[in-house]
């Protein structure tokens, strides 16, 4: 198996995988995440694909068979008032197919992540974590990624 960026021969594997993701968020909140939903349409898949600011990597196998992917997003604030202007490489999206999981693909995934955002000179690398994905949290701590902020609510 190896990474490499995501083609639009990819896209039935990816929305699998965004399948996936989705059921997990909607099993764990279901008041916000609705159930067979699609994040993006085939037509946004594909300028997504295209679109260097927002690189897609997938781990495939000597198939092809998407394993794993990782969304990224290219973020600076430039002339912010108050944030400084450096760059940062936003982890979107990162899934693993529940059927691979436990193989170091996920692993594998962020390492590569943290390579390309080292080699493009970016600050540093951040995502967001539902709470409600406790593994996803721990996977997370494990590569050693650490609280930046956290987002709270109170439900009415």
């Amino acid at each position: 198996m190896y990474i490499r960026r995501a083609k639009e021969t990819d896209m039935p594997g990816i929305n699998n995988l965004l399948r996936q993701v989705l059921m997990v968020h909607h099993n764990g909140r279901p008041d916000l995440f609705k159930a067979n939903a699609k994040k993006y349409t085939d037509e946004q898949l594909a300028e997504l694909i295209k679109d260097d600011t927002k690189p897609i990597f997938v781990c495939v196998d000597e198939e092809e068979t998407v394993l794993g992917y990782a969304f990224c997003v290219w973020q600076q604030h430039i002339n912010n008032e108050i944030l400084t202007d450096i760059k940062t490489l936003y982890i979107d999206d990162l899934c693993v197919d529940e059927t691979r999981r436990g193989q170091h693909i996920g692993k594998s995934l962020y390492e590569y992540v943290l390579a390309y955002a080292k080699e493009n000179k970016f600050y540093n690398v951040t995502l967001n974590v539902w709470s409600l994905n406790e593994s996803a949290m721990k996977f997370y701590e494990a590569c050693g990624l650490v609280p930046q902020k956290v987002g709270m609510e109170h439900i009415l």
